[in-house]
């Protein structure tokens, strides 16, 4: 086996993907299991969704399950969608189901990529582009590698008719627009508002009120959606995330129309 063959491999067929995925349907910041589930069913439908994860790792929260213990907790409503994945999912008691973590994160993705997404690892969303009436039409993205040393390195960009920001917690894009835009959210304040304490039910109720277009071609997805409007926290419970992204997918379908 000849290294320069390999390494050429490897540029090459990364390079032709990278080059498919500079103009698209959706782009999907963070590959959590809000940010797969919503690849999923877009990819599904023939929609062109790549996903941006600024880690190295996909899953989010997921593999951690709770204080690293890699079990999650699902509701009803979760567990159809795991069934879905084909994810082995026991009850543990009446309306509570548990499921491996590793298992379904590594299934989510496994899913999301033979639909036909596509997943890049290790960049991050340093800003948007933005165009009339202050609509959202594409990423800014570098190597994640870049900010964590604070190197001064020109970004590139890429094209997308909607964003669907899946970041988690930090709500990365819904920051980055409104130190750029301005506070002109879709939210009581116009600013991203941030997640309250603990409270699972809570949370997991309002986690699918609160996914939806949050400024002209943007849509948040799983904890983004709760930190953006204010709501609680959940915890180590993941059937909010994986509905939440099912909806995401659907608001976008109903944006490309």
């Amino acid at each position: 086996m000849d290294e320069v063959v390999i390494s050429r491999a490897i540029v090459e067929s990364y390079m032709k993907d990278f080059m498919a995925a500079m103009e698209v349907d959706v782009a999907i910041a963070g590959a959590g299991p809000a940010g797969l589930v919503t690849a999923y069913y877009l990819a599904k439908d023939g929609i062109r969704a790549v996903v941006f994860e600024k880690q190295l790792c996909v899953g989010g929260g997921m593999p951690g399950g709770g204080m690293m213990l890699n079990r999650i907790v699902l509701q009803e409503q979760g567990k159809q969608i795991l069934d879905e994945f084909d994810v082995s999912v026991r009850e543990y008691q009446k309306g509570y189901y548990v499921a491996d973590s590793l298992e379904a994160v590594s299934a989510i993705c496994w899913k999301a990529i033979k639909a036909g997404t596509r997943i890049f690892n290790l960049i991050s969303v340093e800003d948007v582009m933005v165009r009339e009436d202050d609509r959202i039409t594409g990423l800014v993205l570098n190597w994640s590698a870049v900010s964590w040393s604070k190197l001064h390195v020109d970004p590139l960009t890429i094209r997308c008719k909607v964003v669907v920001d899946a970041t988690g917690h930090d709500a990365e894009v819904c920051r980055i627009v409104v130190q750029k835009i301005g506070k002109k959210l879709r939210t009581k304040t116009g600013d991203v508002i941030g997640q309250k304490a603990m409270w699972a039910e809570k949370g997991e109720k309002e986690i699918l009120e609160n996914t939806r277009e949050v400024h002209p071609g943007l849509v948040v997805a799983g904890m983004t959606a709760n930190a953006v409007f204010g709501s609680p926290r959940m915890g180590a419970i993941f059937g909010g995330m994986l509905l939440s992204g099912k909806k995401a997918a659907q608001i976008a379908k109903e944006l490309l129309r």
